[in-house]
């Protein structure tokens, strides 16, 4: 059966960049799992309430970024894991929790892997891409709980990889937001923590909206260490 899809929040620029943005969050959240099929156009155009124009422009985003395709006799299904994404999970398959040493290893890796992450977001960061990030800005800003604001931080941090448009990036990255859970949430027990973590996310947002890879990069690295900071000083 088709998997039914969550409605749409309506938000400017464009239907279809809206559409697309939507699509692509619920898919990089796991909400769409890989190959499960979706409605078919009509159907889903009406379960959405837009146009079966506006979906298909979305629908087109979504299949140039190798996110979905179609199959004969099974309409569209989103895109199975690769054998080397599925390589990537097999190596902590069955593993426990990371003890300090590893935690420590792990923290010292995304200061590797995502400011580069961050950079090619900025040279490839579509609109959809870039409202995915403003959305999760947007729900960072008041008073959460710091379960929630774990929640979002890495939520952030899993769309800029998305953005970023390459698949084993972005597996690596689910990693480490696995790996590095326990930092996360140590920061994100103060109110000041929450603060300077969105404030490094806003930073990191305004660069890769400018497509501005140099600056994108500076910025995670930034945003990296003063959470490292922060944690020595607590």
């Amino acid at each position: 059966m088709p998997t039914p899809v969550p409605p749409l929040a309506r938000r400017s620029p464009t239907i279809s960049v809206t559409l697309a943005a939507h699509l692509e969050r619920l898919i990089a959240t796991g909400q769409l799992a890989p190959g499960q099929r979706l409605p078919g156009e009509r159907e889903l155009a009406a379960q959405l309430a837009v146009s079966r124009a506006s979906l298909r422009e979305a629908m087109f985003e979504l299949e140039s970024k190798h996110l979905i395709e179609r199959r004969p006799g099974r309409g569209t299904v989103v895109v199975e894991t690769s054998a080397e994404q599925r390589d990537l999970h097999d190596l902590t398959a069955g593993a426990g929790g990371p003890g300090g040493a590893a935690i420590a290893d792990a923290a010292e890796l995304r200061l590797i892997v995502e400011p580069s992450v961050a950079g090619l977001a900025a040279r490839r960061a579509t609109p959809a891409n870039l409202l995915q990030l403003h959305d999760v800005l947007d729900a960072s800003v008041g008073p959460l709980t710091p379960s929630r604001s774990v929640e979002l931080d890495l939520e952030f941090h899993l769309l800029l990889a998305q953005a970023a448009r390459n698949p084993l990036l972005t597996t690596l990255h689910g990693l480490m937001g696995e790996w590095t859970l326990p930092i996360r949430r140590r920061s994100h027990t103060t109110k000041a923590g929450r603060a300077r973590s969105l404030a490094g996310h806003r930073d990191i947002y305004a660069a890769v909206d400018a497509h501005d890879p140099d600056a994108a990069t500076a910025a995670m690295h930034a945003h990296l260490l003063d959470i490292h900071t922060l944690l020595e000083d607590s």
